[in-house]
């Protein structure tokens, strides 16, 4: 059977297309500083997705199971994290083109899915869903990845554009803070679900 190509891609667009920590830090990214200026943070989202790809396509699985443990730790851990980035998001004041802020470099972005609970969920579903066990790890994982990443270059940058173009009409109003808050919260949200709802494919 190999890969459940088409099916697959169904997943990975309805997964990377909705609410989540990452697509709400370039929400937020994007409202703050801009479109443009978000680019290079976005990219770094991108790319980072595939640190955990990899792995995971060439056997950490197989430690998870040896010592789950370990990862529940870490997903607790990294849910912590974006909680507290989402903390930062909430205190977040628009001033787009205008602000003395730097925005988040490529590095910066690298480390977004790494430590998002959802991404590590859906990639895990990835694999236990749509690939064969007979598959060779390098062809399984090579396509996940390149298909990942053409699904992200595509539906990243919409995510970040509408943060611009919803803080270009809030920004200086009393529904700016209302915004800030609504996007942290949705960021909490997204990472509790992951915990304790559970991210099925």
């Amino acid at each position: 059977m190999g890969i459940a190509l088409g099916s697959f891609i169904i997943f990975a667009v309805s997964q990377i297309g909705t609410p989540g920590p990452a697509n709400m830090a370039m929400l937020a990214t994007g409202a703050r500083f801009g479109f443009r200026q978000a680019l290079p943070f976005v990219a770094g989202v991108a790319v980072g997705k595939q640190f955990i790809i990899w792995p995971i396509g060439f056997g950490l699985m197989e430690l998870a199971q040896q010592a789950p443990i370990v990862f529940e730790a870490l997903k607790y851990l990294s849910a912590a994290y974006i909680c507290w980035l989402a903390w930062k998001v909430a205190n977040l004041r628009l001033s787009v083109g205008h602000t003395q802020d730097n925005p988040p470099k490529f590095w910066a972005g690298l480390i977004v899915h790494p430590l998002n609970p959802k991404a590590w969920a859906m990639i895990t579903g990835s694999f236990t869903n749509f690939v064969d066990p007979s598959t060779p790890a390098l062809k399984a994982t090579l396509t996940i990845a390149i298909s990942l990443f053409i699904i992200q270059v595509i539906l990243h940058p919409i995510w970040t554009f509408g943060g611009d173009r919803i803080a270009k009409t809030v920004a200086g109003t009393p529904a700016e803070v209302w915004l800030m808050r609504i996007l942290a919260t949705l960021t909490v949200v997204s990472v509790m679900f992951v915990l304790f709802g559970g991210v099925k494919a």
